[in-house]
């Protein structure tokens, strides 16, 4: 499928600039494909574990875009909460802000969380099996510091740093984030 693809474009499905920029310095000029961002139709919400959730979309994007697609899922796991909010943080930042996400843990002792990426890669053929790349990052969820404007980054505090995500400059993030371990992956894969 690598092969396949070197060379052509690739949709990546989003409508978050900042996604879209932060892929591209990472994938940098050495990938062999060319991305280009498309918001497409309602995607259903999924809903199960982190690979279904991804696979099921990537199909669907493929479907809608009729060729190739990469599609980004990202969680947020606490492990005080079993792993929640997970997939579904896009829904518990919206409603709670990183200031909450912060107060969710405020009667437990353990702090630490991890950052899960999965891309999930398809030919736009359905009879070929939807690829997946994963990258995770271990930390501490703690008081938001640095600028609000990208996520849950403000209370985001990687393992072995001083700095929240969003308080790093984002050339450090770009090579330590869950974000940037996928995208290796996926890279090592072309």
């Amino acid at each position: 499928m690598a092969g396949a693809l070197a060379g052509k474009k690739i949709v990546f499905v989003t409508g978050n600039s900042k996604k879209l920029e932060e892929v591209i310095q990472i994938l940098g000029d050495k990938f062999p494909c060319t991305l280009v961002a498309q918001k497409i139709d309602q995607v259903p919400e999924y809903q199960g574990e982190p690979d279904e959730i991804s696979i099921q979309k990537c199909q669907e994007a493929a479907c809608q875009v009729q060729g190739p697609v990469l599609v980004e899922d990202t969680c947020l796991c606490f492990n005080a909460l079993g792993g929640l909010p997970g997939p579904y943080i896009k829904w518990f930042l919206e409603k709670l802000k990183p200031e909450g996400l912060h107060q969710l843990l405020a009667g437990f002792e353990d702090k630490s969380a991890y950052a899960l990426c999965t891309f999930a890669l398809s030919t736009g053929d359905p009879r070929e099996p939807v690829r997946l790349f994963r990258g995770r990052t271990s930390g501490q969820i703690v008081v938001p510091r640095g600028p609000r404007d990208f996520g849950w980054d403000p209370c985001f505090q990687p393992d072995g740093y001083e700095q929240t995500y969003a308080e790093m400059p984002k050339a450090e993030k770009n090579v330590i984030s869950h974000r940037f371990r996928a995208l290796r992956e996926l890279q090592k894969y072309f």
